[in-house]
């Protein structure tokens, strides 16, 4: 399932948090815990790594990490038993001058289960694991296809990448009777048959082992794209991830968009169905009723901070980590809905003409 957009913001605040820090020697603790394993056995073992810390050449970052044990140890008896989705955990001296003590305990648990045992010192805190489930966003595969052309591609979020698009060697139709019709049917016949494979072979060899892959929509004119399923050209458990087919004009890139625009039915969930589905209801509103929108990044922080906001509506990529974060403060406090959208969409570059920041009212301002 993927995460919703305020445990993301929330993962990736504590995630740079983290990365700000950094110690003079291997003296940041970072323990992480996997889904159902007993929090005790963790606890019996910090505190053995207690002793073993005592062996530590500099006495100075023995003594760290021996305080940085002793914190996480005292917390994790607090929290008492492994959350389900398991731990990640790190402790130590965060002050920035020397010869200070500022020791801080910071521990989360993941929005994905994190499938890793870990204990390490070090300079800094591992949060890999952690920027891996932060960055994690819903994936699809799309192939348009008919008997001439096909194109793979990804959708990752909200955007499409194309991975291959493929020429087939299939004679183009043509007017003739007798032996010579049925044998240069034979011929595309047999040529279809090996492009499909062709097509197929790809689609194994790309989404077999893709973990993030929520499902394949298959599409194209005519019959093609049901007797390329039908066949024996992609295995089973590619069948099974197949969401539907649709019936598109082009097989290109373009047929790629077309498939997509097509598949809202079977995307209602993505990112990208959303991002349309809220920015157009921005624009719907500010033309219906000017007075339920806001857009401009000062006007929308004082609605938010009026608590005017329902729906506040954010391109990331046009914004500092700082204002993100102040906007999501504000938005917290008002019970607003924060969506963050790209400019990859129609819709997107649209709203990013209207300053990429606004929302939608819960009641006018004037």
């Amino acid at each position: 399932m993927a995460i919703n957009l305020n445990q993301r913001l929330k993962l990736k605040k504590l995630i740079k948090q983290l990365q700000s820090y950094r110690a003079r020697h291997t003296e940041l603790v970072s323990v992480y815990v996997p889904p159902g394993f007993d929090l005790t056995k963790i606890i019996q073992t910090l505190s053995q790594e207690q002793g073993t810390a005592t062996n530590i050449k500099d006495k100075n970052t023995g003594k760290s990490v021996i305080n940085a044990l002793e914190r996480m140890i005292r917390t994790l008896k607090t929290i008492g038993t492994t959350p389900p989705n398991g731990l990640a955990i790190f402790s130590g001296n965060v002050s920035e001058r020397d010869n200070q003590q500022d020791y801080q305990v910071f521990w989360a648990e993941p929005p994905e289960p994190v499938n890793l045992k870990l204990y390490r010192c070090d300079q800094k805190f591992i949060t890999e694991a952690l920027e891996e489930i932060a960055s994690n966003e819903t994936t699809y595969a799309l192939v348009a296809i008919d008997k001439s052309e096909a194109t793979i591609a990804l959708l990752v979020g909200s955007t499409i990448k194309i991975l291959k698009n493929m020429n087939s060697t299939v004679p183009g139709k043509f007017k003739t009777g007798g032996q010579s019709a049925q044998r240069f049917e034979r011929i595309r016949r047999d040529a279809a048959v090996e492009f499909y494979k062709r097509v197929a072979d790809v689609c194994i060899q790309e989404f077999t082992y893709m973990k993030e892959l929520k499902g394949i929509i298959i599409g194209g004119p005519g019959t093609t794209k049901q007797n390329f399923f039908d066949g024996s050209y992609l295995n089973q458990e590619i069948k099974q991830k197949v969401l539907g087919m649709k019936d598109i004009t082009y097989t290109n890139a373009y047929g790629i968009k077309e498939l997509l625009d097509q598949s809202e039915d079977l995307l209602q969930e993505t990112e990208v169905m959303e991002e349309k589905k809220i920015i157009s209801n921005f624009f719907e509103a500010l033309s219906k009723t000017p007075s339920f929108g806001v857009y401009g990044y000062e006007q929308t922080k004082q609605a938010l901070e009026m608590s005017a906001v329902n729906d506040l509506i954010v391109i990331d990529s046009l914004f500092t980590d700082a204002q993100i974060e102040e906007l999501s403060e504000l938005q917290e406090a008002s019970g607003a809905t924060f969506h963050l959208v790209t400019d990859k969409t129609p819709e997107g570059v649209q709203y990013k003409g209207l300053t990429g920041v606004g929302g939608i009212l819960r009641f006018p301002l004037e």
